[in-house]
């Protein structure tokens, strides 16, 4: 467990050209990112190490969403270093980006003419050529990862007639099929009901233990994910801390990100200090957002 680090970062991170299976699957050293002349990120230094599961938060407008596409090769950093499963984010040797990438939920139409298993299939295009079909291989990945997220029995029905969880799961398959080792996700459990959000989050660690996966999570529940992960990351265009996730939430760095004061109730809080990644309290959060910034799509 990395411990907790305030800004500016103190955490070492040196890069190896041959990671290894333990090696850290993201490395990013002194990363600043600008958009539109404006600086979003600065100086951002955090290394995933494999098998974890690490969260990150931030108020709306931080860059958290700047620096998942960062992760994703999708936005080049202005400076600094950035390592994603030991290549520059997006390569990797010529194959499929090595990166399983879940973004926030969008409504899909009820009508919209793909079934549940065309798209998870989409999961393994990328490491296809033009005009070319789906290998046998291809076909058994698709077909293993509708049975891991228990879906396999809706992969003829129509996406759209999906419930939201349902739809997750959908969507977390496609990710596995790009990528056994890494998952990026962003804001996945938005939208859906506690009972819903609960599975979702104990599907996705028996997941994690069951294929020695690193997850990266963006949330804006920061209680929730807390209690989840086994790091959190908190930024606001600056890393503000970055460890153990009790000791981060109740930490005076992360009242600083959010710039407002964090009530934490008495009592509501056991459930986290017992270990317990099933919530059936939270603490109470009183937290005036800042206006969204513009890059952040509304977050």
């Amino acid at each position: 467990m990395t411990t907790s680090s305030t800004h500016p970062g103190t955490q070492a991170d040196t890069h190896t050209d041959t990671p290894g299976k333990d090696a850290a699957v993201v490395q990013c050293q002194d990363i600043c990112v600008e958009r539109r002349g404006t600086r979003v990120l600065e100086d951002i230094s955090f290394q995933v190490p494999a098998s974890s599961f690490v969260g990150l938060v931030g108020p709306n407008g931080a860059g958290k969403t700047t620096l998942l596409k960062t992760m994703l090769g999708l936005i080049q950093p202005s400076s600094g270093t950035i390592h994603v499963l030991g290549h520059p984010p997006g390569r990797n040797g010529g194959a499929p980006s090595g990166v399983g990438y879940v973004p926030q939920r969008h409504a899909i139409a009820q009508y919209f003419p793909a079934s549940v298993y065309d798209v998870v299939a989409m999961g393994r295009v990328r490491g296809l050529q033009l005009f070319s079909r789906l290998s046998r291989t291809d076909r058994d990945a698709i077909a293993k990862n509708l049975e891991v997220v228990g879906i396999a029995d809706l992969a003829s029905r129509p996406v759209g007639e999906l419930s939201g969880g349902q739809q997750r799961r959908v969507m977390l398959a496609q990710a596995l099929c790009a990528s056994s080792r890494l998952l990026i996700l962003d804001e996945p459990t938005i939208g859906l009901d506690l009972p819903a959000e609960h599975e979702f989050y104990a599907l996705l660690r028996n997941l994690q233990a069951e294929l020695s996966l690193a997850v990266i999570a963006v949330s804006h529940d920061l209680v929730a994910l807390a209690g989840e992960c086994d790091e959190l990351i908190c930024i606001n265009r600056h890393m503000h801390i970055h460890g153990n996730p009790e000791d981060v939430i109740h930490s005076h760095a992360i009242q600083e990100a959010y710039s407002c004061e964090f009530n934490f109730l008495a009592g509501e809080i056991a459930h986290h200090e017992s270990g317990d990644h099933v919530h059936t309290h939270r603490p109470a959060i009183v937290s005036p957002m800042p206006p969204a910034d513009p890059e952040e799509e509304g977050r």
